[in-house]
C-alpha cells in the first residue's frame, strides 16, 4: 500500500465524545480504527483522557445509597449486560487495521460482501440500533450516488481513495459528514476503495433509482 499523509481528522467534539463512552458503538468503532492508524488524533484522544482524569479527581465526592454495594453484586450475578467499547488500538497487519479485524473475525477475506449495484459492495457489521456500521468495496472510478445527509456520517478510508466536492480522502483520512453537506463520492483511480462508514440516520439520495433500493440496502 502507498504511503499517505493522513490529512483529514476526527473533530474534539468526537474525540471527546468517544474518551467519555459517550458514542454510539457504530461511531466508536469508527474512532477506534482511525486511532489505530492516526498519530495525531491518538496523541489528542490521550490529551482528553488525561483532562477527563484531572476533572473526575477534582470532583465532589457524592454520597452513595447504603445498599449500592448489595445491588451492584446483585447485577453482577444476575449476569447484567455491559457494553464494552472497541479494544484499544492495536498493530494488526492486513487492509483491517484491528479493531475493525475482531468485529469482521479477520481481514478481507472473512468479509461478507453483498453487492448493491455498479460494482460497489457494502458488507453491514453488528452494532447497537443507535447508529449502523458498515464497510464498503467501490471499484477505481465508481461513484456512490449523489447524496445528503439526516444526520451524521463518518467515513474512513482503508484503502484507496474517494474524491468528492470537498476533497480527496486517502488510507486513514475520515470525513466527517452533517446534514449541510451534499456529495457524489467517486473512487479515485488505482486501488479499489474500502471504506468503513457510520451512520445515525438515512441518507438523504437525490436519484429516484437509489431512494426506491435504500430500504432494502439499510443505508
Amino acid at each position: 500500500m502507498t504511503m499517505h499523509q493522513i490529512s483529514h481528522h476526527l473533530t474534539d467534539s468526537l474525540l471527546m465524545a468517544y474518551a467519555a463512552d459517550a458514542l454510539p458503538e457504530a461511531f466508536s468503532l469508527t474512532v477506534a480504527t482511525h486511532i489505530s492508524m492516526c498519530d495525531e488524533c491518538r496523541a489528542r484522544l490521550g490529551a482528553f483522557e488525561s483532562l477527563g482524569g484531572a476533572v473526575l479527581e477534582r470532583s465532589e465526592a457524592v454520597a452513595m445509597a447504603e445498599d449500592s454495594l448489595s445491588a451492584t453484586l446483585a447485577r453482577i450475578r444476575g449476569g447484567a449486560p455491559v457494553r464494552d467499547r472497541p479494544a484499544p488500538p492495536r498493530k494488526a497487519r492486513g487492509v483491517l487495521p484491528a479493531p475493525l479485524r475482531d468485529y469482521v473475525g479477520g481481514d478481507l477475506d472473512a468479509v461478507r460482501w453483498r453487492p448493491i449495484g455498479m460494482g460497489v459492495k457494502q458488507a453491514i457489521l453488528p452494532t447497537s440500533r443507535e447508529a449502523s456500521a458498515r464497510l464498503l468495496y467501490i471499484p477505481a472510478g465508481a461513484a456512490v450516488p449523489d447524496h445528503g445527509h439526516r444526520g451524521t456520517e463518518l467515513t474512513l478510508v482503508l484503502q484507496g481513495a474517494f474524491v468528492d466536492e470537498t476533497d480527496r480522502f486517502g488510507p486513514g483520512d475520515i470525513e466527517v459528514a452533517d446534514e449541510d453537506m451534499h456529495h457524489m463520492p467517486v473512487a479515485d483511480i488505482g486501488d479499489d476503495c474500502i471504506c468503513l462508514a457510520a451512520t445515525d440516520a438515512p441518507l438523504r439520495f437525490r436519484g429516484m433509482i437509489p431512494r426506491l433500493a435504500q430500504p432494502f440496502l439499510r443505508i
